[in-house]
């Protein structure tokens, strides 16, 4: 059974026409290119709209407005909201992404757990066949040493 379902995913997967494989990295990183996009976008009109408040408030003091200025004012507003935003919310997802990737105990907990669950349904209904199946399931994923046990 266990061979009958690996073999038909490997057949689906090489099935894979030119076209899928050509646009794999579009569809693949699909979240990245559309954060990308919004981003791009965001950036742009945050400098068109600071472009037309800085050209307002110049006009306003009866001076031309000028390039440097502008770009000088603009890079300290855009670092300024990168630092107090962006930073720390790309410090909060990288660092919890880092630590579900290196398996810190308070994620490893769960998923220690739930191995354990399955491991026993797997014993209950595969009968003679269930330690091979779990065997055959752990050398797929890497889990040479068996199941870690629960935390204390």
């Amino acid at each position: 059974m266990q061979a009958d379902i690996t073999r038909q995913h490997h057949d689906a997967a090489s099935a894979a026409t030119p076209d899928m494989q050509r646009w794999s990295i579009w569809r693949k990183y699909a979240y990245g290119w559309l954060t990308l996009l919004f981003f791009a976008v965001s950036l742009g009109l945050h400098w068109y709209f600071g472009w037309r408040a800085f050209e307002n408030e110049a006009l306003q003091h009866g001076q031309a407005p000028d390039m440097p200025g502008y770009l000088d004012e603009m890079m300290r507003d855009t670092f300024e909201n990168w630092q107090s935003e962006f930073l720390q919310l790309i410090w909060q997802v990288v660092g919890l992404a880092y630590f579900l990737y290196v398996s810190s105990p308070s994620s490893k907990e769960n998923d220690d757990r739930l191995e354990a669950k399955v491991d026993a349904l797997l014993r209950l209904q595969g009968g003679e066949q269930a330690e091979t199946i779990i065997r055959s399931i752990d050398a797929r994923y890497l889990r040479d040493a068996g199941h870690a046990e629960p935390h204390s």
